[in-house]
């Protein structure tokens, strides 16, 4: 299948009432084949593309699960990782752009006009829910009245980095994920006159390195299995 023929098929979405803030969810997937390769002492090739596809199925699982979600989707420049996103029941965009900020950017092109806000959630969370990502909804829902701009954003453990970013409009402020990604999504932020808020405790276990396995095994021995 060519890339662009995937752009013209949408996968079914959650409908959402009158008066509710319709919220689409995108999540972004450099690629399956390769992928968290700081994984690579502890995990040969084959292992990593498993743990990447069954963290992709069980965010996407999560978002599905959530009230007021419109439309969930997968933007990503890897056909297999876009064929696993309409697997599950999301959208799948393919990105032509390099890089994950410019292919959110993209995916927000692509959206505009689906919802009134975009909800970005990377694929490497394995104790995502519906539950925390509703809470953070909820928790835009009591920051701000409706049309106010804001940002909410679900920092790392580490206080550094951007496990989840709420944008209200989706064009509020530019996705600035990598790096220092917690204080320079709060600066941009404060620079469009946005409310900023932090949902702290939740979403800030990512899999990136072997000590972040560990954590996940001491604290969630099932989250890094299939079920």
């Amino acid at each position: 299948m060519h890339p662009d023929q995937l752009e013209t098929e949408t996968a079914p979405s959650n409908s959402t009432s009158p008066g509710v803030r319709a919220t689409a969810v995108v999540v972004p997937v450099r690629a399956l084949e390769g992928a968290k390769s700081r994984l690579g002492e502890v995990l040969d090739a084959e292992e990593r593309r498993e743990l990447v596809e069954l963290l992709l199925r069980r965010t996407l699982d999560a978002a599905r699960g959530v009230p007021g979600v419109s439309v969930v989707a997968v933007v990503s420049p890897d056909l297999a990782a876009l064929a696993v996103a309409r697997s599950a029941g999301a959208e799948p965009i393919v990105q032509h752009s390099l890089g994950l900020n410019a292919g959110l950017v993209e995916a927000r092109a692509t959206l505009a006009g689906r919802a009134d806000r975009m909800l970005i959630v990377p694929a490497d969370l394995p104790m995502i829910t519906a539950a925390d990502l509703t809470a953070m909804l909820s928790l835009a829902d009591a920051a701000v009245p409706r049309g106010r701009h804001l940002v909410v954003l679900a920092p790392d453990r580490h206080g550094r980095g951007t496990n989840a970013l709420l944008l209200e409009p989706p064009g509020v402020i530019e996705p600035s994920f990598g790096g220092e990604s917690r204080s320079v999504h709060e600066s941009l932020a404060a620079a469009a006159g946005a409310a900023y808020v932090e949902l702290a405790g939740r979403l800030e276990l990512d899999v990136d390195t072997p000590d972040d396995l560990l954590m996940v095994e001491a604290n969630r021995p099932d989250a890094l299995h299939a079920h």
